[in-house]
């Protein structure tokens, strides 16, 4: 059992503080998850006070099938394409995150070109293969866990995974990119 599954379990019993844990623990990185999908920061955190008002209000059950957090993050996820459906638009996702310093300033001016090229063509990539690949590298979800979040079987999930990154390769290229030193 996990954390946020036993602080859920709390919560559904009575103690307040289980689902302040939850919020604690999972608020920053669904924020992000949903700001793939919609590409408003301000709208990501209104999904993610939906998502963590649904668990409040109508308290759904969890079964257990998988972690507490793909679970959570699959809640918000629909809410999500429920928004993006009501709102008829598609999403892309824009890098506003800081850099990191301490290198000489030639080294840290190429490293900042390649992230905005690595940035950029994540931002070309399809809404479901960006998202996939946040889950697994940035959220350090396992197949299974992306899976579950993303409503796939893992075989589904294996080959968009795939897909996604054939497809991120290609854009890097298409950039000019340069793998070695990252």
């Amino acid at each position: 059992m996990d954390h946020g599954e036993s602080s859920y379990r709390r919560f559904l019993q009575g103690d307040r503080s289980g689902f302040e844990e939850i919020v604690r623990t999972y608020r920053d990185g669904l924020i992000l998850y949903l700001y793939g999908y919609v590409s408003d920061f301000h709208l990501a955190e209104d999904l993610c006070e939906d998502t963590f008002f649904r668990l409040l209000v109508k308290k759904p059950r969890f079964d257990g099938r998988s972690t507490f957090k793909s679970w959570l993050y699959a809640i918000g996820k629909n809410l999500a394409l429920d928004h993006l459906r009501r709102a008829g638009r598609c999403a892309t996702v824009q890098y506003e995150g800081e850099y990191p310093h301490g290198d000489t300033p030639e080294r840290k001016l190429l490293k900042e070109e390649q992230k905005a090229r690595l940035y950029r063509a994540l931002q070309a990539l399809k809404t479901e293969y960006r998202c996939a690949l946040y889950l697994l590298y940035f959220e350090g979800f396992d197949m299974e866990q992306t899976a579950k979040a993303l409503g796939k079987t893992k075989h589904q999930t294996e080959t968009l995974v795939w897909r996604a990154k054939n497809a991120l390769k290609g854009k890097l290229e298409e950039e000019g990119f340069v793998y070695e030193e990252l």
